[in-house]
């Protein structure tokens, strides 16, 4: 989901409480804090030499131990004048795609793609879920599943370009 999806959708919704659901049915706790935005810039190479240039927006969120317990979560209007504060600092990038950081004790920190947004009249609910890792140099290098099946043999540097 782009940046500015995100957040016109939120706008549209300020009264409401804002709450993000890492795994199914499974919260992030009502204690969290938005710690962070990052305007993300990743420049890499791919495993068939290729270059790869392109940026993220990414929302941290963090529990805070001293609120533990804590039953309210934040409004989305809360969360907007955050977004609104940072803009004016750092200016958001708006046709990025937005991924939200999160990790608790029993989850992994991870960065997590939005899958849906769920309104319903009391809240908006955001639903991420992990993204999965892949071989950009797919084309060039990398066998499919179905391949790999087939030959039972993967990308390694005696059967392929790839590194």
């Amino acid at each position: 989901m782009k940046t500015e999806t995100f957040l016109n959708t939120l706008k549209n919704n300020l009264n409401k409480e804002l709450l993000f659901e890492y795994s199914p049915d499974t919260f992030v706790n009502a204690n969290y804090h938005i710690t962070e935005i990052k305007n993300t810039t990743i420049d890499s190479v791919d495993c068939g030499g290729k270059t790869n240039f392109w940026k993220e927006t990414i929302v941290q969120l963090w529990e805070s131990p001293l609120e533990v317990g804590k039953r309210s979560f934040m409004t989305v209007s809360k969360a907007i004048e955050i977004f609104d504060r940072v803009n004016s600092i750092k200016p958001l990038l708006l046709d990025t795609e937005i991924k939200i950081e999160y990790g608790n004790s029993s989850f992994h920190t991870a960065n997590l793609v939005i899958q849906a947004i769920v309104e319903n009249d009391k809240s908006i609910i955001v639903k991420l879920h992990s993204d999965s890792t892949q071989c950009k140099a797919n084309d060039f290098c990398c066998e499919t599943e179905k391949e790999i099946k087939e030959n039972e043999t993967c990308c390694t540097p005696s059967e392929s370009n790839c590194c």
